[in-house]
C-alpha cells in the first residue's frame, strides 16, 4: 500500500467512525446526555462536545478560549486543552452540538478529498502540527478518537455495539502497537521476558525485553512465551483506553500470572 493510500484509508475510517458517532448521538433521549462516562468529570455531553471542539479546529474554525477553573479532572496541559471545548460549548443544546461535529467532519471530509494527503511526514495542520504532529500521526489518531468516544457514550447508555466496524478494528490494531512499550517501561520485567497479547481480530503481538529495556517485537511468537494474555476487543480497548478495568473473567493469563496482571494493570497508553 503506498503512502497515499495508506492516509486515504485512515480518512475513510474517520468518515465512518464519525458517521457511527453523529447517529448514535441522534438516537439519544435528552436524559441521556447528563449520564457520567468513563472520562473523569466528563458526562456523554462533554464528549461530544470534546468532538466538536476538535473537529471544528481541523475545519479551520477559530481557536477557543476559555477560563476552564480547576476541575480536579483536568490535571494536564492536554486535558486544559481539551476542556475548552466542553466549557464554550456547556449552555450549548445536544442538537446543535451534534449539528456542528456534522457540519465540520462534511467541511474537512470535502476538502481531503478534493486535494487528498500523499507525505505522510508533512505537519500537520493548525495546533496540531505546532505540537509536532505529522500528518499521519493526526489522520491516523482521529478515528481512534473518534471511535473510543463512541465507545465512551455506548458505555454510558448501556447501548453495547460497534465492536465490529472498521474503526474498531483500526483502534484496537493502533492500540496493540503500544503493547512492548507497556511491558517494556511501564511493567519492566528482566531482560529475555517474552509477552504476547492475543486480542480477538486482531494481529498477534509478540515482545521481547532486550538489554535496553525495550520491549522488542518479534516476528514470531513463541510456541512458550513468559506470559501470554488473551482477551476481547472490548476487555481491550477499555484497558488500553484507561477507561476501566475489564469484566471479571475477560482476561485469560497463561504462564506468569503475577507479570500477567502486572501487564493488564498497566495496558493504558492514552493520555
Amino acid at each position: 500500500m503506498s503512502d497515499a493510500e495508506r492516509l486515504a484509508t485512515y480518512v475513510e475510517t474517520w468518515w465512518q467512525a464519525i458517521g457511527d458517532l453523529t447517529a448514535l448521538l441522534d438516537s439519544l433521549p435528552a436524559d441521556a446526555w447528563t449520564l457520567p462516562t468513563d472520562l473523569p468529570g466528563w458526562d456523554v455531553k462533554a464528549v461530544a462536545a470534546h468532538t466538536a471542539h476538535l473537529e471544528s479546529l481541523l475545519a479551520g474554525g477559530p481557536d477557543e478560549q476559555a477560563d476552564i477553573g480547576e476541575a480536579p479532572h483536568v490535571t494536564s496541559p492536554m486535558s486544559q486543552f481539551t476542556e475548552i471545548g466542553v466549557v464554550t460549548r456547556r449552555d450549548r443544546d445536544a442538537a446543535s452540538i451534534v449539528e456542528e461535529i456534522r457540519k465540520a467532519t462534511a467541511i474537512r471530509h470535502e476538502a481531503l478529498l478534493a486535494a487528498p494527503p500523499t507525505d505522510p511526514t508533512a505537519p500537520a495542520p493548525g495546533l496540531f502540527g505546532l505540537i509536532g504532529w505529522s500528518t499521519q500521526t493526526l489522520l491516523r489518531n482521529r478515528p481512534l478518537d473518534v471511535w473510543m468516544h463512541e465507545q465512551d457514550v455506548r458505555r454510558a447508555v448501556g447501548l453495547p455495539g460497534g465492536m465490529d466496524t472498521a474503526p474498531a478494528k483500526h483502534t484496537a490494531d493502533y492500540l496493540s502497537e503500544g503493547f512492548g512499550f507497556v511491558v517494556g517501561k511501564k511493567v519492566k520485567p528482566p531482560v529475555g521476558t517474552t509477552a504476547v497479547l492475543e486480542v480477538e481480530g486482531s494481529p498477534v503481538v509478540a515482545v521481547e525485553v532486550d538489554d535496553n529495556g525495550r520491549g522488542r517485537r518479534l516476528t514470531e511468537a513463541p510456541a512458550s512465551p513468559t506470559v501470554r494474555l488473551t482477551m476481547g476487543r472490548e476487555a481491550f480497548i477499555v484497558l488500553a483506553g484507561g477507561r476501566r478495568a475489564a469484566e471479571p473473567g475477560a482476561v485469560t493469563i497463561e504462564g506468569d500470572a503475577e507479570l500477567g496482571r502486572a501487564i493488564v494493570a498497566n495496558l493504558g497508553t492514552t493520555p
